[in-house]
């Protein structure tokens, strides 16, 4: 599964992509508001540090306006996917992108039908934002699987891209229920490698070496 970084923090995605572990990015104007910079900007800064896709949503919500925004956006780079949300006029303009051969992510997916509509519509990616179905009392993660099940039986290339992650817990279903990606916020990104007993066994490790006078020198 590939991981994603949710966020529009430059100095965050420059460390997180530093590790090779982060294949993409996700962001929107609320992201970027929040670090008091041109989202455009910050849009550019971006795709020149992750090679991979960067999603970057439009403000517009007609079709003519989503079209319009998303070629513009398009042009910054060409690792931007334009985010389009999953409506009627959504659908049409995720239509009209892919046919000038721009990638699309139709974001705000709650439910199977909506990301089969998408797919058909040509999506480059659906984003079913699990975190808030469960919020709404419904199974997000069995929102994953039942999308993969229908992509599947159909034979749909979009790709799922698991959205509104709270939890590691939300990043390990997500790979057993067949995303193909997850995009994560940092704060998250930062605890998937943490376990108690990695922390118990390397505690061990390096009090034995210490006992026994273990180094290793250069040479």
């Amino acid at each position: 599964m590939k991981i994603f970084i949710d966020s529009a923090d430059i100095d965050e995605i420059r460390e997180y992509a530093g590790t090779g572990l982060v294949d993409g990015v996700t962001t929107n104007p609320s992201l970027a508001a929040k670090t008091g910079r041109d989202y455009v900007e910050v849009l550019k800064e971006i795709t020149g540090i992750v090679k991979g896709s960067v999603s970057a949503e439009v403000l517009a919500t007609d079709h003519d306006g989503m079209m319009a925004q998303g070629k513009r956006v398009a042009k910054i780079a060409d690792n931007i996917t334009v985010k389009v949300p999953l409506t009627w006029e959504g659908l049409k303009a995720c239509r009209g992108l892919r046919a000038e051969g721009i990638t699309v992510n139709v974001t705000l997916c709650f439910s199977p039908v909506q990301a089969m509509m998408a797919a058909k519509a040509g999506a480059t990616y659906i984003s079913p934002f699990i975190g808030r179905v469960d919020d709404a009392g419904e199974d997000g993660v069995g929102l994953i699987r039942d999308i993969r099940a229908i992509y599947d039986n159909y034979g749909f290339e979009t790709q799922i891209l698991a959205a509104s992650i709270r939890s590691v817990s939300h990043v390990r279903e997500s790979a057993l229920a067949g995303a193909d990606i997850a995009t994560i916020p940092a704060s998250i990104f930062k605890l998937l490698l943490n376990h108690p007993l990695t922390d118990k066994g390397l505690a061990a490790f390096l009090a034995d070496a210490k006992k026994a006078g273990v180094e290793i020198r250069g040479t």
